[in-house]
């Protein structure tokens, strides 16, 4: 954080009176193991910083993504490479009529420091529970820091520890049982039981494939199912210019001829996760209610959505999706799950999910890894991949039953550039009829 307020402070220093800026920062200290055939293939470490600055005059801006070195003055010579290039740039643009600056001098300070496991007590663990196993996998683990700063004196810190065990083990016949285990607190004995699941349920994928044919089964769907029906959602469903524009998903709940069931509640819960409270526009993020007992209630509101809608900004990012998602959960216990399905499918994972029917929230997509067909309250095979076609409006409304008690942390898996910080909070849901198409 004092490399970050150096930056800050000299900046400060190098504006014009006619100048404002926004300082962007990210950095991570990462381990990354990858494994197959459950054995250690891949081992390294990560460290890197880079800011993004952006440099307002007279309604125009202009953005830059600088790389930092590490020594003060190296960080400070090319922010001011960076700095000189923007001048440069300002005068070619328009002036952008949706700018909406936060002028407030606001303070954030969040720091999430429970000690992550020592990477041999990670090993040593996944060792055993893999033992003859075909696991594959990818371990990351360790600090991520973000942070904002703005020449209005707004300031705002955020650091939290996290790990994220993303794996799949493999039968002999090719088939997959996907799971995962993330926090910020790594528990043995918890590993150990989510691991185990994965292997009950490996060996049930050697039984023959149970036919099935087009038609609506009642069905189980996991937190990692519901989390790919969620991210479906997020692309636009809560976003503010998506809904004034009536392009939301979720446009006839937004206008209320449409409700999903009582039980669901979804919120962008910003407090206590390991996401920043503060957007990269420089506004502070709050916990937003989006679906309350079934009805739509918040959105997600960027600033040049406030500007342009006229509405007040909530702190979210220019895509206006959630990154701090929780659904609330029910009260179906997790040992009960099989005996209330009673008689179909239980679906763990989903894929390669789009809209067939984008203004009525109809969902269409695939069942991924280990989907079985239970009978009478017990797994009796695994079920060859199924389409199924289904609206938000049946799945999470007049066909849902229940929700677990338990949920599941999901952690972005996403190393593109860098760790992200997004999260999904989810219970698996009991669905009366979903319905299958081929």
């Amino acid at each position: 954080m004092q490399a970050f307020k150096g930056l800050v402070d000299w900046l400060k220093q190098a504006i014009t009176e006619e100048e404002q800026f926004h300082l962007g920062y990210a950095a991570e200290s990462s381990e990354f193991v990858r494994f197959n055939h459950a054995r250690v293939r891949q081992a390294g470490q990560v460290q890197q910083a880079s800011v993004n600055l952006k440099l307002i005059n007279n309604g125009r801006h202009a953005d830059l993504g600088i790389t930092l070195a590490g020594p003060p003055e190296l960080d400070r010579q090319r922010l001011a490479e960076g700095l000189q290039q923007l001048r440069e740039t300002l005068p070619l643009l328009q002036r952008d009529p949706y700018l909406l600056l936060n002028h407030s001098a606001w303070q954030s300070h969040n720091t999430q420091l429970q000690p992550l496991p020592e990477l041999d007590q990670v090993l040593t663990d996944i060792s055993l529970a893999a033992k003859d196993t075909d696991l594959v996998g990818f371990y990351a683990a360790g600090p991520i820091s973000r942070g904002f700063a703005s020449s209005s004196g707004a300031f705002g810190w955020h650091q939290a520890n996290s790990f994220n065990f993303d794996f799949s083990l493999f039968h002999a016949n090719g088939e997959a049982v996907k799971a995962s285990y993330a926090g910020d607190a790594w528990n043995s004995a918890a590993f150990a039981q989510r691991f185990q699941q994965a292997r009950e349920q490996l060996a049930f994928l050697g039984r023959p494939l149970h036919p099935l044919t087009p038609g609506e089964y009642r069905a189980y769907l996991a937190p990692a199912a519901m989390e790919e029906i969620i991210g479906m959602l997020a692309w636009g469903g809560f976003s503010a210019q998506s809904i004034a524009s009536k392009s939301s998903p979720l446009q006839r709940l937004y206008t209320g001829d449409q409700t999903l069931s009582p039980l669901v509640g979804m919120n962008e819960q910003v407090s206590g996760s390991l996401s920043p409270a503060f957007s990269r526009d420089g506004y502070p993020r709050s916990d937003v209610t989006l679906i309350n007992a079934g009805m739509a209630e918040g959105r997600l509101v960027s600033s040049r959505s406030a500007a342009e809608y006229g509405l007040s900004a909530n702190g979210a990012d220019s895509d206006e999706s959630p990154s701090a998602f929780q659904m609330a959960a029910g009260d179906l216990a997790q040992a009960d799950i099989l005996e209330q399905l009673g008689t179909g499918l239980y679906i763990s994972n989903l894929w390669y999910l789009n809209y067939s029917d984008q203004p009525a929230a109809r969902l269409t997509g695939m069942t991924r890894f280990a989907t079985f067909w239970v009978e009478d309250g017990k797994i009796k095979a695994p079920v060859s991949t199924m389409r199924f076609d289904d609206s938000v409006y049946h799945l999470l409304g007049s066909q849902l039953e229940a929700l677990t008690a338990e949920r599941e942390l999901l952690l972005s898996a996403s190393t593109y550039g860098q760790r992200d910080t997004s999260s999904n909070l989810l219970p698996g849901a009991l669905i009366k009829r979903l319905t299958l198409t081929l």
